[in-house]
């Protein structure tokens, strides 16, 4: 995989890397156990594949040119484009993913995975939000995921 510091990724093509990689975690770790220890184990992963991956990225409150830190914190960061917000629990909540935008937009950076490892089956736990960031679904993921692409092109 790709070893430079300078990303050729596309957030779409990290997506499914980051996407198969959680996979593989739930398969080998099951459901249910704490979020850092995913958080811990998926960026192992995503490493292993040459991927840069920060964790506990502090996210800044830009606003009327003053700088405000307020303990926002994106749980990985993956080639400085894409954010990962990692969660275990039973049913994903729609704070869940105005978490996720919030992070994107502050940040200014255009794609998100939530991910909730507290799912039996991932595929159902996985939430793809965007920010500005021009629509090609990936193909190969479950109902959940088309619904979301569905109800995106809709808005649009």
């Amino acid at each position: 995989m790709n070893t430079n510091s300078e990303s050729s990724y596309t957030e779409n093509q990290l997506s499914k890397i980051i996407l198969d990689a959680a996979f593989r975690v739930h398969t080998n770790s099951g459901p249910g156990l704490l979020e850092t220890v995913y958080e811990v184990v998926l960026a192992h992963e995503l490493r292993k594949q040459g991927l840069k991956v920060q964790r506990q990225v502090p996210i800044r409150i830009c606003y009327d040119e003053l700088v405000f830190d307020e303990g926002f914190r994106a749980d990985l960061l993956v080639e400085d484009k894409v954010i990962v917000e990692l969660k275990s629990v039973e049913q994903l909540a729609p704070v869940h993913c105005k978490q996720v935008l919030t992070q994107l937009r502050l940040s200014q950076r255009r794609l998100g995975l939530l991910i909730n490892f507290g799912e039996v089956r991932l595929k159902n736990g996985i939430e793809r939000i965007v920010n500005g960031l021009p629509e090609e679904a990936p193909t190969g993921f479950g109902p959940k995921l088309f619904a979301f692409f569905a109800s995106l092109a809709s808005l649009a």
